[in-house]
């Protein structure tokens, strides 16, 4: 989630800290009226808004995931496959904050219910704001945006 919010690998380090942090201190206030998933994912959202609200400007994305990789691809593989999730993940910092948010927290693998509850808004209106976001990445990516 920290890396949909922030570029810099420091950052969403620091970020990701702060999460920690935050869950910590709010455990001794889960009352059960949610999933516990539910409960850390509002938290973590939460840390992340307030965090982009305070933070100085982006430094340029840099993608450092070298345990995920197959060691056998060639290097031209990698090189396509890192450009791919680099404009891919572009795509995803450029939409609106509406549309990131589901986006990232369908990607984390949270149910539209779930999703619902962390941002407040309704079902549906996670439906609609999944569809427009698909919608806009799509165009992105096909470049006619």
């Amino acid at each position: 989630m920290a890396g949909s919010y922030v570029r810099d690998s420091d950052e969403r380090e620091d970020l990701f800290q702060e999460i920690v942090i935050a869950i910590w201190r709010a455990l001794p206030r889960f009352r059960g009226e949610c999933s516990e998933r539910t409960f850390l994912f509002r938290i973590a959202h939460n840390r992340c808004l307030t965090h982009v609200a305070r933070r100085r400007p982006a430094a340029p994305f840099v993608e450092h995931d070298s345990d995920a990789q197959d060691p056998q691809p060639t290097v031209e593989a990698q090189l396509a496959e890192e450009q791919q999730r680099e404009r891919l993940s572009s795509a995803v910092r450029a939409l609106p904050l509406g549309y990131r948010q589901v986006v990232t927290l369908m990607l984390e693998g949270l149910s539209y219910r779930e999703i619902a509850q962390v941002l407040g808004i309704s079902e549906s209106n996670v439906g609609v704001r999944l569809n427009r976001a698909r919608q806009l990445l799509k165009e992105r990516l096909e470049g006619r945006a």
